[in-house]
C-alpha cells in the first residue's frame, strides 16, 4: 500500500515497552507520549499480521529497552512465524543471555547502542551504564550469528574525538552507524543544543580514508564506507530525503499506530479495537487510516 505521497509501506517499527534500565541523555522515547501500557505478544503479532497484508515485510522491535520484557523471544517468534523479517534495537545489557534464544526465535539482526568504548564516557552518556555488559552482549550476538549493527550517537565534546577508536573497535564485528543527534518533539532540546555535532566533517574524513564506498539504494542512497575490515554508515535522522523516502510506520508501546516520529497529533488507536474484538476488516481499515495520515515532516 502507498500513502498519499506515493510512498510504499514496507516497514513497521514496534515499541514493545516504555521501560528502560538506562537514562541516556539523548533519549527521545521514540517521539511518543508517556504511557505504562504494554501490548501482549499476541496483540503485537496480530498488528504485524495486519501490516503484512498492506505490504509490511520488516519489523524493527524497539523500546524503551525491549530486552527488559521477559517474553521478548515470544514476541519475536510471533512476528517471524508470519514470514516477516524481524530485527531489534537494544542497549545490549541483557543480550549476553538472550542472543542465542532470540536467534532461535527467528531474529535476523540486531542494533546495539555503544556510544563510546571509554567506560567513563559511556557511563556519562547512558546515565551510569556499564560498558562491560554491552561488550559481552556484542560478542554473544556475533556468536549467535545475528547481523550486527553498532549504533553510536555522536556528541560534541563527549565522544566526537573517539571516531577512529569506534571504527577500529567495529572491525569484523558489524556495521558501525554514526548517528547525528536529533531533537524529537522537544523531548531532548536542551541536550541537542549543547551536544549537537554536524557530521559533515566526520564523513569527509572517513571518505578520505575509505577503501571503497557502497550506495544503499533501499536506505535513501546512504553511503556505506569500508576502511580495512570496518564498515561505517553516517545516519542523519532528519533530512528532507529521509522523510520523502520513508517507508516505515510506527506502533507505540500502548498500541497506537504512529504515522510520523515527529508528530503525536495523528495517532490511530488499534489496540483498543483489538481488545473490543474488532473484525479483521475493521483493523485493516484502521491501518489504512494511519497510512493515509502520513505526511513528510519536511513538507
Amino acid at each position: 500500500m502507498n500513502d498519499s505521497y506515493g510512498r510504499p509501506i514496507t516497514g513497521l517499527r514496534v515499541s514493545v515497552t516504555p521501560r528502560c534500565n538506562l537514562s541516556c541523555i539523548h533519549c527521545h522515547k521514540e517521539g511518543s507520549l508517556s504511557s505504562d501500557e504494554e501490548m501482549t505478544p499476541e496483540e503485537i503479532a496480530t498488528i504485524s499480521g495486519i501490516g503484512k497484508k498492506f505490504g509490511v515485510n520488516k519489523v524493527k522491535i524497539s523500546g524503551g529497552e525491549p530486552l527488559s520484557r521477559n517474553d521478548i523471544c515470544e514476541i519475536v517468534d510471533g512476528i517471524t512465524t508470519q514470514g516477516i523479517d524481524a530485527t531489534l534495537t537494544t542497549n545490549g545489557f541483557n543480550l549476553g543471555k538472550l542472543a542465542e534464544p532470540l536467534a532461535m526465535a527467528g531474529l535476523k539482526g540486531i542494533n546495539i547502542s555503544i556510544h563510546s568504548i571509554n567506560s567513563e564516557t559511556y557511563s556519562r552518556i547512558t546515565g551510569g551504564g556499564r560498558l562491560k555488559e554491552v561488550l559481552n552482549g556484542i560478542l554473544a550476538a556475533i556468536n549467535a550469528k545475528l547481523f550486527v549493527k553498532l549504533n553510536a550517537v555522536v556528541f560534541k565534546g563527549l565522544n566526537d574525538s573517539e571516531i577512529d577508536e569506534l571504527i577500529g573497535f567495529s572491525s569484523n564485528k558489524g556495521v558501525l552507524q554514526l548517528i547525528e543527534l536529533v531533537s524529537v518533539n522537544g523531548m531532548n532540546g536542551e541536550i541537542f543544543g549543547r551536544y549537537y555535532c554536524n557530521l559533515d566533517r566526520i564523513e569527509y574524513e572517513i571518505m578520505k580514508k575509505a577503501n571503497s564506498v557502497q550506495f544503499r539504494r533501499e536506505m535513501h542512497n546512504r553511503r556505506r564506507y569500508r576502511i580495512k575490515n570496518s564498515e561505517i554508515e553516517i545516519v542523519r535522522p532528519f533530512e528532507g530525503k529521509f522523510c520523502l523516502h520513508c517507508t516505515r510506520i510506527r506502533l507505540t508501546s500502548d498500541g497506537k499506530l504512529k504515522p510520523c516520529l515527529m508528530r503525536n497529533d495523528n495517532l490511530v488507536d488499534i489496540l483498543g479495537s483489538i481488545r473490543k474484538n474488532a473484525s479483521e476488516k475493521e483493523l485493516g481499515d484502521l491501518f489504512r487510516k494511519a497510512v493515509m495520515r502520513r505526511r513528510p515532516f519536511c513538507v
